[in-house]
């Protein structure tokens, strides 16, 4: 279901690249083409990461567990670690959000989450719990996706950890501070026609 989803919106946005395209070519002066270029610029800064953006959504707060390992457990198994998060963030974007941070940080394409000793760094910043989650889409379903029985929250919540949700009408998530720069990866020109 979700391959069938994200197809339908790939193909959406074809459309909507050729229907840019179409309008670039038709535009009668050159602020007209101006114009254009700006707001596609605009649109490419906030899916690139890059720009800071505001909407409705959610706030995930996840903590370690304050419930005492017993004897003969793993603590290791009361803690929030880097899949955790991952499994958080990999979450939202399947239920459909546009952006997401985790502490301020903005996850991107390359935003790396990794254990670090007992810290966990995302985006090459140190970071320690606990750790606050947003998520910018359509409130009920980002939650919906968190809470579904035998879900993420669930799963975290049977380690004890310390998981509050709370849907919210407008949040705002920064953007992307690290490098963009690429070494290897170069950009196709397409030829002219």
């Amino acid at each position: 279901m979700l391959l069938k989803v994200t197809e339908e919106e790939r193909d959406k946005l074809r459309e909507e690249v050729a229907l840019l395209r179409d309008q670039l070519g038709d535009a009668k002066s050159v602020e007209d083409q101006v114009r254009l270029l700006q707001e596609e610029l605009a649109k490419t800064q906030v899916l690139a990461g890059i720009s800071e953006v505001r909407g409705p959504g959610i706030s995930l707060t996840l903590s370690d567990s304050t419930t005492p390992s017993q004897p003969g457990q793993d603590p290791n198994l009361f803690v929030v670690h880097d899949k955790d998060l991952l499994e958080v963030v990999n979450e939202v974007f399947a239920a459909g959000a546009e952006a997401v941070s985790v502490n301020g940080q903005r996850i991107v394409a390359t935003t790396e989450i990794t254990c670090a000793g007992n810290v966990i760094m995302i985006n090459g910043v140190r970071q320690a719990p606990p750790f606050k989650i947003l998520a910018i889409g359509d409130p009920a379903t980002l939650e919906g996706g968190l809470k579904m029985r035998g879900g993420l929250i669930d799963n975290l919540t049977f380690w004890k950890l310390e998981v509050k949700l709370t849907t919210e009408e407008e949040i705002t998530i920064p953007a992307y501070a690290g490098p963009l720069s690429f070494k290897h990866a170069k950009a196709v020109k397409k030829e002219a026609k």
